[in-house]
């Protein structure tokens, strides 16, 4: 039986190459996009509804899927505001948990980042631990959290620190080794089959996926009908 998937940031770097890798994926019948503006250009196979993620609950009827992926995040320069940036990036996914257990998704990934951690100092790690433990609380049966180190890729936008440092990372990654692994740069494509093979496979028993795991699991995803 073919699949429906829910995608919440498709219009992010990791989001639109998840769904990109959806739409040639045969697995799947019909993917929905949640957000707060249309794309264009998109195939019958997508349906799109448009609001306020941040009242995500409105979508109650329309988000039900067998697969739900949650590529949800902001920065701190996009959104200075720390209230706001956490209703973000803490309580979207949380919502998204909480109608996806609701609605009775098959499974649940959500794209954290390295460092979180609930009991942080630092406002970021803190609020990404949070995220996560507050969906690992949902208790849904299949639930991945993959946290990337630094995520490359084209991206739309300008960000010139953020350059600076891929290009850093790169000359010395070859010099990361045991525990530094962790660091390691993650491709957004990557993340985005990582996802789909996680969404699809019963043989990966981790919950917690970082940025190491993210690039050796691309060693054992099977590639789609497509492919």
């Amino acid at each position: 039986m073919k699949k429906t998937a829910i995608i919440l940031g498709a219009s992010g770097l990791t989001g639109s190459s998840l769904l990109q890798k959806l739409i040639e994926d045969e697995r799947y019948e019909k993917i929905k996009l949640f957000s707060r503006s249309n794309i264009e250009g998109l195939p019958n196979k997508v349906e799109q509804f448009i609001g306020d993620l941040l009242k995500l609950e409105q979508f109650k009827s329309e988000f039900i899927a067998d697969d739900v992926y949650c590529c949800i995040g902001t920065t701190a320069k996009k959104t200075p505001d720390k209230t706001l940036y956490k209703m973000i990036d803490y309580g979207i996914p949380i919502a998204a948990a909480k109608l996806s257990k609701a609605n009775n998704a098959l499974t649940f990934l959500v794209i954290s980042a390295m460092g979180a951690n609930k009991n942080s100092s630092v406002f970021y790690n803190k609020t990404k631990g949070e995220m996560e433990y507050e969906v690992l609380q949902q208790n849904l049966k299949n639930t991945r959290i993959l946290r990337p180190s630094i995520i490359s890729g084209n991206r739309n936008e300008r960000r010139t620190l953020e350059k600076i440092v891929l290009k850093l990372f790169k000359v010395i990654q070859p010099l990361f080794f045991g525990k530094l692994k962790t660091y390691k740069i993650v491709n957004a494509e990557t993340i985005a089959q990582v996802m789909i093979h996680l969404a699809n496979t019963k043989n990966h028993s981790e919950v917690i996926i970082t940025s190491d795991h993210i690039n050796s699991c691309l060693l054992y995803t099977s590639p789609s009908p497509r492919d």
